[in-house]
């Protein structure tokens, strides 16, 4: 094995672990493969095909948290597939420089929604019992069907990103689903997982017949990224819930500027 291959490989391993963890997987394996000398748009396009090994680690390793998950995991999935085909439609067919002006200002956005995520829930949670609660069933149901629609529309426009182009797209879908309800990191985390990776995937094919995937790169990444993503559950499952996310939304704003300068 090259000296390339081992570096890439090692670097799928972080890449896996940040990004089951953390949804940060790009802060390690897209600069790596503009390090190995690829050019900006087959670094994009192998690192999307490359980083679906860590939605398959990371699942094997998420099994208790996705436990009665199922149907919100389907519906979630259906958006990221829509929204993943349509990103991968966009890149193929805009020129190669557009992506690059938006990205750091979403990964910027979606670190500091998760730096802040308590305040938002709080003010969110004062809104909702300020509203009356009195009414006919129906309403309530057509409430939450608004609702359940609202947050598939969200994670299809996170699809057409991270189909589109990928980099911090997991901590802006963490901080997102770490607004829709009150439950522990690690199951949003895993939730965060699937969701994201089901865009990934479907770009990953689209990526894989029609776009320049450096193969020899997108191996040594993508064999690293299933074992990084294996483990990082584990590690989600039993580290504090506060540093864990002010360390998440610190590396994001790492990233924001990473990409905003380089």
């Amino acid at each position: 094995m090259s000296a390339e291959l081992a570096w890439l490989l090692l670097a799928g391993v972080g890449a896996g672990l940040t990004g089951s963890v953390a949804g940060l997987a790009s802060l390690v394996s897209y600069p790596a493969l503009l390090a190995a000398g690829l050019p900006p748009v087959v670094a994009n396009v192998t690192n999307t095909v490359a980083m679906f090994g860590v939605t398959g680690g990371a699942i094997a390793g998420s099994r208790t948290e996705l436990r009665g998950q199922g149907r919100r995991i389907v519906g979630l999935a259906v958006a990221s597939f829509l929204g993943g085909g349509a990103g991968a439609t966009l890149l193929l067919t805009t020129p190669a420089e557009a992506f690059e002006t938006i990205v750091p200002w979403l990964v910027g956005a979606g670190a500091v929604l998760l730096l802040f995520r308590d305040r938002i829930r709080t003010w969110a949670a004062a809104r909702a019992a300020a509203r009356p609660r009195s009414g006919p069933l129906d309403t309530e149901a057509r409430r939450t069907s608004g609702r359940a629609f609202g947050w598939g529309a969200v994670v299809f426009v996170l699809g057409i990103y991270g189909g589109y182009f990928g980099a911090g797209v997991g901590i802006i879908a963490l901080a997102a689903l770490a607004l829709e309800r009150t439950e522990a990191i690690a199951v949003t985390n895993a939730v965060k997982n699937v969701a994201t990776g089901v865009a990934n995937g479907t770009a990953a094919i689209a990526y894989v017949f029609f776009a320049p995937v450096d193969w020899p790169a997108a191996l040594a990444l993508g064999a690293g990224a299933v074992l990084g993503g294996f483990l990082g559950p584990a590690i989600v499952r039993v580290a504090p819930e506060r540093p864990l996310r002010w360390l998440v939304g610190l590396a994001g704003l790492g990233l924001a500027v990473h990409l905003a300068t380089s």
